[in-house]
């Protein structure tokens, strides 16, 4: 639907007269045919994104608050956003990521999904200190062990 609404606009006009050049394609590459400028790219990227955010929240309108945590529900919406976002970042050769795409990307989340939890609770590796001690005490303790086994088996009276 964003693709069919930005084809009226005229911003892929642009695309519709690099499908014209024929085989002047291969000798001129459509870049120096438009000759857009960094600015004027950025710009249109900056456009676009806007329009795809806002696709994206009318998309989530239809989700409701209990929902915004299932993977299944959101997913079309957010993969939409993504590739909205990448697919007009590629177009515009605008590079992907890029700054705008990620504070679009960081937008939703904060938005949307800040109260999401995993349900079941993640493990993490303890802090350097406290592993390094779980490592070297046993290792430490296994010649002492190993000293008090031998010194009490020298006193020569038969064990019991």
């Amino acid at each position: 639907l964003l693709s069919v609404a930005f084809l009226g606009t005229g911003l892929c006009h642009a695309g519709a007269e690099a499908e014209g050049f024929g085989q002047e394609a291969r000798t001129t590459p459509p870049a120096a045919k438009f000759n857009w400028t960094a600015q004027l790219i950025e710009e249109a990227y900056s456009n676009v994104t806007q329009n795809c955010w806002e696709f994206f929240v009318n998309l989530m309108r239809n989700v409701t608050a209990s929902e915004l945590c299932e993977w299944k529900i959101i997913s079309r919406p957010y993969s939409l956003l993504q590739s909205c976002l990448e697919g007009w970042a590629d177009r515009l050769n605008y590079g992907y990521p890029n700054t705008l795409a990620e504070q679009y990307i960081f937008q939703s989340h904060h938005r949307y999904f800040h109260n999401c939890t995993l349900e079941h609770q993640v493990y993490f590796d303890p802090p350097e200190d406290v592993l390094l001690a779980m490592i070297i005490a046993p290792i430490c303790l296994i010649p002492f062990l190993v000293t008090l086994v031998i010194w009490r088996s020298k006193d020569g009276k038969a064990q019991p």
